[in-house]
């Protein structure tokens, strides 16, 4: 999964289109991500030992990875993720340029 914890990500689609947001959690196995602030939903909930009061909590939930795109940190545009190799042989994350960014035509 080329989303990673930490990363600034922009919502395409759904009720939250086009908020941005940090990665709390990945889950690989979903492919989904948790966002803070992104996808907040009520829970309504009844009392109990750990919530003695009970009543509604706005709890995030997991949003499709296919439906965000990360922001790259050096530009903040929205764009694809890519691997390279460096000359050591390690992996390195390479941000590619977005059909979202507007580029100027010379």
């Amino acid at each position: 999964m080329k989303i990673q914890k930490n990363d600034q990500i922009m919502v395409l689609a759904g009720k939250d289109k086009g908020k941005t947001g940090k990665v709390t959690a990945v889950y690989p196995a979903k492919d989904s991500v948790l966002v803070e602030g992104i996808n907040v939903v009520k829970r309504h909930t009844k009392p109990s030992s750990k919530n003695p009061q009970g009543g509604i909590l706005e709890i995030a939930k997991p949003i499709a990875a296919s439906k965000v795109m990360v922001i790259d940190p050096t530009s903040g545009i929205p764009s694809r993720v890519s691997y390279t190799k460096t000359k050591d042989g390690k992996k390195e994350r390479a941000f590619k340029p977005s059909r979202y960014a507007k580029v100027k035509k010379a």
